[in-house]
């Protein structure tokens, strides 16, 4: 954290950036309210916010940081300075994020802390590596299938994946760059293609807005788009493809540094690159289970099925979706099964509040990105977008989806984050995308355009938390985690852009 806020602390960044605010503000004030109100924008001032947080974020590596910046931005190019007023409590003071962050922050952080505390998911783990893993395919299937299996994304599914995957595989000689691989390209991705994690309640804070009320009414009608995308989410379907055939061996080409990597270690033994630095993770090894407890794959299997016959068989049966009560029971459920197996109660809400203050970051990032939201609603950028652009997209619709995938690739690949991406982008896309043509198909395209594209991005970074968390639970050097795996990557994208164009050409001309 130190080097990548080197740039903001320094004497002369700060200089630039109160200098800018300056000129935001100056700016601002000379607009005429009532021109304003007309127009529905405070034309190229309504991007600010959204373009300065991208830009802050690349040069600092620091996405709160960023987000707080494009909200304070957004303050003064509003006239109202008072963001807390203003924007963050009509923000974060809602109903609709408090469920979300009920689900995030206490049922999902508490379940993944009561898993590190009676070691459910770590026996499920180790019982099948010892019994069904007996070759380096077997255990990069293994590390695959935990992916799937851990399906919560980003952060969550690398530490919990890698950490229980790594010793079987170097044991079966599993070179580290392959294994990171293989975790880093089911985490993030299978998130949004298995959606029975937080994902689609946080695309639901972004997306119900006044700007999408006349098509997307409210969170219910959210999920459901997110749900209804997932067939077109090509890039997520596509890498999740790619690693299980990786895993097999049976992709056809996997890249010159990934073939010397998978030639190295069968033919010398060697983990890693000779002048690698790998990234250590015993810390991420360390279970906290108390003395006395005896952990049991039961540990892991009531608290999953629950979650998953909860979210799945309602919706199976009236479409009524129960993400709140399926994290909800999940958590209970492994709390009581815990102390009824033996735990004492306070070891047990130890784990529940070490599993919430292990997700504290990624709650204030989803409070800030849902504030930034709130601020180019207010600012129009929608609006202003769909004013200057959709005259010329209207005549080429079919290339908004493909667009909008590079688009979020190098803004995610920038910044490291995915779900920083979908603050800026979703507000602003998916209205433009209306505008241009209503057609549900099309809109889906490009919703699972920018759920792709900015996946890619998260996952190829060198500074994004799931690159860098996968390097450290396998165990490999982060740059040729890096360079092997964007090659693969890359392929993926590529063939996801050209279904996407040829996908909007077929169904909207």
């Amino acid at each position: 954290m130190k080097d990548r806020m080197q740039i903001v602390n320094g004497k002369y960044s700060w200089i630039w950036l109160l200098v800018f605010c300056a000129i935001v503000t100056w700016y601002a004030a000379g607009l005429d309210p009532a021109v304003v109100e007309q127009r529905g924008h405070y034309g190229v001032l309504s991007l600010v916010p959204a373009l300065a947080t991208l830009v802050i974020c690349f040069v600092t590596r620091n996405v709160i940081f960023a987000l707080f910046m494009g909200v304070v931005l957004g303050g003064l190019a509003t006239a109202q300075p008072n963001i807390i007023e203003h924007f963050l409590i009509p923000s974060i003071g809602t109903p609709r994020f408090a469920e979300i962050l009920l689900v995030y922050l206490w049922a999902l952080g508490g379940l993944l802390g009561m898993w590190n505390r009676n070691g459910g998911a770590y026996q499920f783990a180790h019982y099948i590596s010892d019994n069904h893993v007996k070759s380096r395919r077997s255990a990069l299937f293994f590390a695959w299938l935990m992916g799937v299996i851990f399906h919560q994304g980003g952060t969550i599914s690398t530490v919990l994946t890698g950490t229980t995957v790594r010793p079987v595989a170097d044991r079966e000689k599993v070179a580290h760059e392959e294994l990171a691989y293989v975790v880093d390209s089911t985490a993030s991705p299978i998130a949004t293609i298995i959606p029975f994690n937080a994902w689609p309640l946080f695309i639901a804070g972004l997306i119900v807005i006044p700007s999408t009320s006349h098509f997307i009414a409210d969170s219910d009608a959210a999920v459901r788009m997110f749900l209804s995308a997932i067939p077109f989410n090509f890039y997520g379907i596509i890498a999740v493809v790619f690693t299980l055939l990786f895993a097999l061996d049976k992709l056809p080409w996997i890249g010159s540094k990934m073939t010397a990597a998978r030639k190295r270690v069968i033919k010398t033994g060697q983990l890693d690159h000779p002048d690698a630095e790998p990234m250590l993770s015993r810390e991420l090894l360390k279970q906290n289970v108390p003395e006395g407890y005896t952990p049991s794959m039961i540990d892991f299997f009531v608290p999953i099925l629950v979650l998953l016959g909860v979210s799945i068989i309602p919706y199976l049966l009236t479409r009524t979706l129960m993400i709140f009560e399926a994290f909800g029971l999940a958590l209970i459920s492994s709390m009581i099964l815990s102390i009824v197996r033996g735990m004492k109660v306070t070891d047990a809400f130890d784990g529940l509040i070490d599993g919430i203050k292990g997700v504290t970051v990624g709650a204030i990032i989803l409070a800030l990105a849902v504030t930034l939201a709130k601020v180019s609603e207010t600012l129009g950028a929608s609006a202003f977008v769909i004013a200057y652009t959709s005259d010329f997209l209207t005549n080429v619709p079919f290339i908004l989806p493909g667009l909008l995938m590079l688009i979020c690739m190098l803004v995610a690949f920038s910044v490291g984050s995915s779900w920083g991406t979908y603050a800026v982008v979703f507000p602003i896309a998916l209205p433009l995308a209306y505008a241009i043509n209503p057609d549900p198909t099309y809109m889906l395209l490009t919703f699972g355009a920018i759920m792709g594209g900015s996946v890619f991005g998260d996952q190829c970074s060198p500074i994004s938390d799931t690159t860098i968390l996968s390097s450290l639970a396998t165990g490999a050097d982060l740059m040729d985690h890096v360079f092997t795996q964007l090659p693969l990557a890359l392929m993926a994208a590529g063939i996801s852009i050209l279904l996407y164009t040829g996908a909007a050409l077929f169904f909207v001309g």
